[in-house]
Parts: C-alpha cells; sequence; structure tokens
C-alpha cells in the first residue's frame, strides 16, 4: 500500500487543523466587524464573495499542479515534479498580478455593477475593504501555490503552521484596529493584506530548501515551459472554469438577497461563515483524496485508488456527523456571539439547521468525491455537470423560491441543496461506471 495509517494520519490531522483555522479568522473577522454595524458585515461579505471568485481561480491552479505533481511522485519522477512546481508559481504569480490590475482598474464596475443598488454606508465599507484587500491577490495565490506542492508530497504540516501564523497575525491585527485603534472595515483588511504577505514569503522561502523531495531549485528558469504548463492548465483550467462559475453563481444569487435588505443580507452573511464550520471536514478530507489519489494514479495503481477513496470518504461523514452534531447544540450560544437583532438572529438559525441536515447527507459526495475523478485527469466531465448544474438549480431555483414563490433568503439555501444533489448524483455514477479509469493527461 502506498499510504499507511500513520502517513494518512499525518497528511488529514494538519489538513483538518488548516481548515479549522482558516474558517475560524473568517468567523473573528465577522465578528469583530459586526462591532461596527450591520452595514459593515455586510459590506465584508459582498466584498469577500468577490475576493473568493478571484482566490478559486488561484486554488484550482494550485489544484492541477498538485495534480501533476503528485502523479510524477507516484512515478518516482522527482526531477520533473520540481519543474512542475516551479512553472506552476511562476505561472501563478504573473497571473494574479494582471488579475490585481484589472480589480483596481475595475472597481467601479465590480461596486456598483456586481453588487447593484445597496444602501450608502453599505456601499462605502465596501469600496474602503475592497482596494486594501485586493492588494492581497498576488500573495495569497502564491502561497495557494506553495501549499498545494507541500500537500502534493504528502507534507500538510507546512502549510498548517504557515495558516497559523498567518491567522494570528489577521485576529491581533483585527483586535488592535478595530477595537483599539476604532478604524472600522480599514481594520478588517489592512491585517488580511499583511498576513498574506507574510505567509506567501514564508511558504516559498520553505519550498526553495532541497530537503523537501519537490522544491524550487538554484537557477531555475523565470521563462514559461509551454509543455509542462499546458499539463498544468490540463487540470487547473476546467477545475478553476468549475470553481469561478461556482463563486459567480454565488454572487448573482448574493445580488438577489441584497434585495431582501440589511436583515437579510447580514442573516445570509452569518450563516456562510457559520456553515464553512459545518463543511470544513469535507473541505480537508478533500485536499488529502486528492493527494492521495493522484499518487495512486501516477503509480498506475487503481485499485488504491478506489481502496483510498471509499476509506477517505467514511472517514469525511463520520468527522462531518460528529461536528454537526456539536454545532447544533451550540448554534444559539454560537449566533448570540454576532449580535445580531432577535429577527436576524432567528433567520440565521433556521438556515444553518437545514444546512447541517443537508451538509452531512449529501455534501460529501457532491464535493469530496469528485476529487478522486480530478486526481484521475477527469476534470472536463466534472466541470461540465458542476456548471451544469450550477445554473438550472442554484441560480434557476433561487429566483424561483427566493423572488417567485416569496420564501426570501432561505429558498436561496434550498436551492443550493437541490444544486448538490444533482451534482452528487452524477458523480457517483461516474465513479462507479469506471471511465475515470481511461483519462490521460
Amino acid at each position: 500500500m502506498l499510504f499507511t495509517n500513520r502517513q494518512l494520519r499525518k497528511l488529514i490531522i494538519p489538513l483538518i487543523i488548516e481548515q479549522l483555522l482558516t474558517v475560524m479568522v473568517g468567523m473573528a473577522d465577522t465578528i469583530m466587524i459586526a462591532s461596527v454595524g450591520e452595514s459593515a458585515v455586510s459590506a465584508v461579505s459582498l466584498v469577500d464573495t468577490v475576493m473568493v471568485l478571484l482566490i478559486n481561480i488561484f486554488s484550482a491552479l494550485a489544484t492541477g499542479g498538485a495534480v501533476v505533481v503528485g502523479q510524477y511522485i507516484g512515478q518516482k519522477r522527482m526531477e520533473n515534479a520540481c519543474k512542475v512546481a516551479e512553472q506552476l508559481n511562476l505561472f501563478i504569480t504573473v497571473l494574479a498580478v494582471g488579475v490585481t490590475i484589472l480589480v483596481y482598474a475595475g472597481q467601479n464596475l465590480i461596486l456598483q455593477g456586481v453588487f447593484g443598488k445597496i444602501e450608502p454606508d453599505v456601499m462605502e465599507h465596501c469600496r474602503i475593504y475592497l482596494l486594501i484587500v485586493a492588494g492581497s491577490i498576488p500573495f495569497i495565490a502564491l502561497y495557494n501555490g506553495g501549499a498545494a506542492v507541500f500537500r502534493a508530497m504528502g507534507n500538510s504540516q507546512i502549510s498548517m503552521k504557515t495558516s497559523l501564523f498567518m491567522n494570528m497575525i489577521n485576529i491581533i491585527g483585527n483586535a488592535v484596529l478595530i477595537y483599539g485603534l476604532k478604524i472600522g472595515v480599514a481594520g478588517a483588511a489592512i491585517p488580511t493584506l499583511v498576513s498574506r504577505i507574510l505567509a506567501a514569503v514564508i511558504v516559498i522561502l520553505l519550498l526553495c530548501r532541497d530537503r523537501y523531495p519537490v522544491h524550487l531549485r538554484k537557477g531555475m528558469s523565470f521563462r514559461f515551459d509551454g509543455h509542462i504548463v499546458r499539463k498544468i492548465l490540463h487540470i487547473g483550467v476546467p477545475n478553476g472554469l468549475e470553481n469561478s462559475m461556482f463563486q459567480l453563481g454565488k454572487i448573482l444569487v448574493l445580488s438577489l438577497v441584497s434585495t431582501f435588505g440589511t436583515m437579510s443580507i447580514a442573516a445570509n452573511a452569518v450563516s456562510n461563515t457559520i456553515a464553512m464550520f459545518q463543511v470544513l471536514p469535507g473541505m480537508a478530507m478533500g485536499f488529502a483524496i486528492l493527494t492521495v489519489t493522484a499518487q495512486c494514479v501516477g503509480a498506475g495503481d487503481y485499485k488504491q485508488v478506489r481502496y483510498y477513496t471509499k476509506k477517505l470518504m467514511f472517514i469525511t461523514y463520520a468527522s462531518m456527523w460528529s461536528l454537526n452534531l456539536i454545532i447544533y447544540f451550540l448554534l444559539p450560544v454560537i449566533v448570540r456571539i454576532y449580535h445580531l437583532s432577535p429577527e436576524t438572529a432567528e433567520l440565521a438559525q433556521k438556515i444553518l439547521t437545514y444546512h447541517a441536515v443537508c451538509a452531512c447527507l449529501i455534501w460529501p459526495l457532491a464535493f469530496s468525491l469528485p476529487n478522486t475523478l480530478r486526481a484521475a485527469n477527469d476534470v472536463k466531465v466534472t466541470m461540465w455537470i458542476s456548471i451544469f448544474s450550477m445554473w438550472i438549480f442554484r441560480i434557476a431555483f433561487s429566483y424561483i423560491l427566493a423572488k417567485y414563490m416569496n420564501w426570501g433568503v432561505f429558498g436561496v439555501w434550498v436551492a443550493m441543496t437541490i444544486d448538490w444533489l444533482f451534482r452528487a448524483f452524477c458523480f457517483v455514477i461516474r465513479y462507479l461506471r469506471g471511465k475515470w479509469q481511461l483519462q490521460k493527461i
């Protein structure tokens, strides 16, 4: 077997801790900014939705690089794996700088065209937060690229420790600037920028050390290698389109939510933050499935691909149920932390209870299982299933349920879970038929 239980634990536990830290910082940001007011919470939520769309592009490319690196590791071709790591980080940095320039140039289009007609105080907070956080795009892209390479090696401790440092800087900075200096939304944005810069520097410096089997070599070329870049893009582009369309759908739906008023926006924002905790084990296990199965695919051992997929999916479900039971009983206390009005708090609790049930039943099949298909290069099918499901079920049903059937923001969350159900059905059928084993880079 390519991975012992001890190796799996060393991979999975840091991944869960890293995802926990990431979600906790998002939650801390929202809690701290809540002291400024519900308009500030709404503004941060709106801008973060756009930022996640952009960051997902780089995460997808990083995933593409990680799959190729993992397959070369499975083939014991370490020199090729190093070349892929170098080209991945070079390409992702150049692309991120270009995207950052476009964000600054098109800020008015983002603020007015995407968010639509929102209240003036929310708009002002949005502008301040966007102008500061946009500067962190190249650094979070570079961090994602470096962290993905370490995960592909099965070394998830590096990204976990870096994430811990990054999140400590973020939380301490928030406390000083929001509570101490009382500079409002800017107090949440500045620590985010600084922490991402430091995280990128740390992970790239570590990746330059030749004691790791895959590393950035001395004298590496800063010219693009078309052959390697195409391999990365073969996985990264479909995955990026899938993730981008998914996030674009969330933005379009968010513009619908914004028409329901500040209460709905705030309830949706708080629910989004806590909902990340509810699917946290699934997100962590998704990285583990990708790392493990990519190396098995590289070794040409599809029997082990199936074995580890089944084993890791079982762990995913067990951890999802355990965590969501805890969150359910603590939900009234958690929601109270955000200082919401009684009506907003009640709406948030209703959304999160429904989300917890669906997350435990459907989410792993819709989002964790497809990583086995991606690791086996079966990326186009997952992309088309996801895009179709997102437009037909998530977006169309959001308008039907939320607007025309007057379900409000709760209807948006119901539509989202219908999207999950369709994805899960399609991915399970694809996996059981086994056609993904015939794909080649």
